[in-house]
């Protein structure tokens, strides 16, 4: 017979590393503080760039386990950090100091992020080919000039826009699975 002592149970496991995970709790400062950043750096381009976006790739996150949508995410923090460490940032013509400060926070969010998850998880290999075809089409093709370093900071914008709805989305579940396992008390 199933009981709620089993649900809870259920409820727990699958939600642990949401609920455990410290990192969720500042998420929203520190993604803030990465868009500020990246704003500051000058206007977006209006130019398209050559790589289509995965938004297939990120609506599947939101029906996976949470665990996989924390390596999810830990990994596209990982992979848009090394595309800023791919080559020389000198043709891009943003601030040196906010540019460091950006890719510092990235970092920062990339290692608080990796205490949650099981270090033997990874992330869907399309996204690492997305990210791979994202350098080859943009920075490597130009051998990285400031044109690609905006389309660049483009896509890094539609990137961080998606993780944090992923992790509201998370987060909402945590908070839904919380007031259910929360026992209501008798009105009198």
């Amino acid at each position: 017979m199933f009981s709620w002592t089993s649900l809870l149970f259920l409820l727990c496991s699958a939600l642990t590393p949401a609920l455990c995970c410290d990192w969720l709790r500042h998420y929203r400062r520190l993604s803030n503080n990465s868009q500020t950043l990246l704003h500051l750096m000058g206007e977006l381009t209006e130019e398209e760039c050559p790589v289509s976006f995965p938004y297939k790739l990120y609506r599947h996150m939101y029906n996976a386990e949470v665990e996989s949508q924390l390596v999810f995410i830990v990994d596209s923090l990982g992979l848009i950090s090394d595309l800023y460490h791919h080559d020389n940032l000198s043709s891009a013509n943003w601030d040196t100091d906010k540019t460091e400060k950006f890719l510092m926070n990235i970092h920062r969010q990339t290692e608080e992020l990796k205490g949650c998850v099981s270090t033997n998880k990874r992330a869907d290999v399309r996204l690492r080919k997305y990210f791979r075809r994202l350098q080859r089409n943009t920075l490597n093709r130009t051998g990285g000039g400031a044109a690609s370093w905006e389309l660049i900071r483009k896509e890094t914008k539609k990137h961080l826009d998606q993780l944090d709805l992923l992790v509201a989305s998370i987060r909402a579940s945590a908070e839904t699975s919380r007031r259910r396992s929360t026992p209501t008390q008798p009105q009198h």
